[in-house]
């Protein structure tokens, strides 16, 4: 019924790691929300938002050093994938987290449709990914 550690590694694509630092980003991104709407504290939306930009950009170095042991031990066709898949989500969360920021701030007229596009473009391909693994 649940899927397997294993088969969630393989059907989205990204390391035990990964999954462990976005999950830690979440729960204190998500404590800082509700910090902030019962207005416990006065951070700004973009202070809030600190632990999703971090965690992208910790994953994103973290693709680049798994390119770079991928190639050197010869499998360069594997790295240049996992490399591509792996910037697509990033870039995609990253923009749609930056969207709904500057929604939330009220910085610009981004529609909420507007700001979740990219998230509705990482979740096709997933369901991509999905679809090759089986």
């Amino acid at each position: 019924m649940f899927l397997t550690l294993e088969e969630v590694i393989k059907w989205i694509g990204i390391s035990l790691f990964e999954i462990w630092l976005h999950l830690v980003c979440v729960l204190i991104f998500t404590v800082l929300v509700v910090l902030r709407l019962e207005r416990v504290t006065t951070m700004s939306w973009w202070t809030v938002f600190i632990p999703l930009f971090v965690a992208d950009g910790l994953d994103a170095y973290f693709c680049l050093i798994v390119f770079v042991r991928t190639w050197k031990n010869g499998d360069g066709r594997a790295a240049w994938l996992r490399l591509i898949s792996s910037v697509q989500m990033l870039v995609c969360l990253f923009v749609s987290e930056f969207l709904f920021c500057k929604k939330l701030t009220n910085v610009s007229s981004v529609s909420y449709s507007e700001a979740f596009a990219a998230t509705f473009i990482a979740l096709q391909l997933l369901m991509v990914r999905a679809c090759q693994t089986h």
